[in-house]
């Protein structure tokens, strides 16, 4: 089969998972049916393509499917009703629609092509499909436009990391699949409004507008530490009994990097102190947290989350009160990329909450109320407390706080 360059560096592509976020008419479809031949040319291999519905299946894929087979002389037996081709070679290639998840259950496969898998249910690959390839050692391949910031992107973005050595993953436009002419392109151009043609011809991950941190970008703002741990280290925390949430950072001049982060359900203060000491036995360790640790009690004894934490030998650095919350999402937007494109904050890739909670945390529809219900507030605002202290904006505090390190008192004057 015929590939257009796009094509053909994901048909190339010894990875185990691939993710494809195409444009419209870009070839996804034609790659799918190609993926899907390859691995169904061996004999007694178990192959589905999965499409949003079951009509879709039988719309996008269905004839085209039976043509190529047949003209290869591939075919065996057809199957109208359950949509699935048997090869002469006693391989099968099934057709299938995730809006019915029972129908995905109790096989084994060698290959699962997702179409469109951005209109899919997350479930439908993380307990449906994914445990079918285990016994087989089988591959997947997700082939998608963009639908605003899901767990599509989420995958394409767990494709793009270094350290996930299973997965690639690629971004194409529509005219680089060379289907649609330029001229049919611009007239979408002007028919659309922008965010819907960067999604639907540029594949852009669109959506999000009223994001908090604006500044981070998950490919610029994503590298991965190089090198030992430095011997001082620095965390921002937020208390939370489910869940307690510390990101931990190495200071290099004036840019850090978060090199970890830990996140504890039904936990307290203390089985936080005794995890950053198993981490970081060696390492001196500041303490930047909610200012509310002051008054919050969250152990036996009466004793302060604040006091914890100093009794523990942490160098504890905390207002005496909350600064402004725009103050600090505006030191952390700074640090993200300043107006000169400069990015001083850094986050490794196994830093996931940290990710995701930069990347997707956002303002209440039509407010600037930042939205507490979505979860993603917890890592947020460790990551801000440390941020607004040691880098703050403000100009009636110095702007270098390590400046002020060099004695024993446990918090801020």
């Amino acid at each position: 089969m015929s590939l257009n360059a796009g094509q053909q560096l994901v048909a190339a592509s010894p990875a185990r998972f691939k993710v494809v976020i195409a444009g419209r008419r870009w070839g996804k479809t034609h790659l799918a049916l190609r993926e899907l031949a390859k691995v169904a040319r061996m004999p007694y291999r178990n192959c589905w393509y999965i499409a949003p519905t079951y009509r879709m299946c039988k719309q996008i894929l269905w004839e085209p499917l039976k043509a190529k087979l047949s003209g290869l002389n591939w075919v065996a037996k057809i199957n109208e009703s359950d949509l699935t081709i048997t090869l002469r070679n006693g391989s099968r290639i099934s057709l299938r629609g995730a809006d019915n998840p029972d129908s995905l259950r109790g096989v084994s496969l060698d290959v699962a092509i997702f179409d469109e898998f951005a209109w899919i249910d997350d479930a439908a690959w993380t307990s449906v499909i994914r445990p079918t390839l285990s016994d087989r050692g089988g591959s997947a391949m997700f082939i998608s436009t963009p639908m605003g910031r899901n767990w599509a992107y989420d995958l394409y973005l767990r494709s793009q990391n270094p350290a996930e050595h299973q997965w690639e993953g690629w971004q194409f436009k529509t005219i680089d699949g060379g289907n649609v002419p330029t001229e049919e392109i611009e007239a979408a151009r002007q028919d659309l409004d922008a965010r819907t043609f960067k999604q639907e011809y540029e594949a852009t991950f669109e959506e999000f507008a009223n994001r908090i941190y604006y500044a981070f970008d998950p490919v610029a703002n994503v590298a991965p530490w190089v090198g030992a741990l430095p011997m001082t280290l620095y965390i921002g925390m937020d208390f939370n009994v489910s869940p307690m949430t510390a990101a931990v950072f190495a200071q290099v001049g004036q840019a850090v990097h978060a090199v970890d982060e830990i996140v504890m359900h039904s936990s307290n203060t203390e089985e936080m102190v005794a995890e950053i000491k198993n981490r970081y036995p060696k390492q001196k360790i500041f303490v930047y947290p909610d200012p509310a640790s002051r008054q919050r009690k969250t152990s036996a004894g009466g004793r302060t989350d604040l006091s914890i934490l100093q009794n523990a030998g942490f160098v504890v650095k905390a207002p005496n009160s909350h600064n402004a919350v725009r103050d600090g999402i505006n030191a952390v937007n700074s640090m993200l990329c300043n107006s000169l494109g400069v990015r001083r904050l850094l986050v490794d890739p196994s830093c996931r909450k940290t990710i995701e909670s930069l990347d997707k945390f956002t303002y209440k529809e039509g407010t600037s109320v930042p939205d507490k219900d979505s979860g993603f507030d917890h890592m947020a605002d460790a990551i801000r407390y440390y941020i607004d202290y040691v880098f703050p904006i403000r100009r009636d505090i110095e702007p270098q706080a390590p400046q002020r390190w060099g004695h024993n008192i446990g918090y801020a004057q």
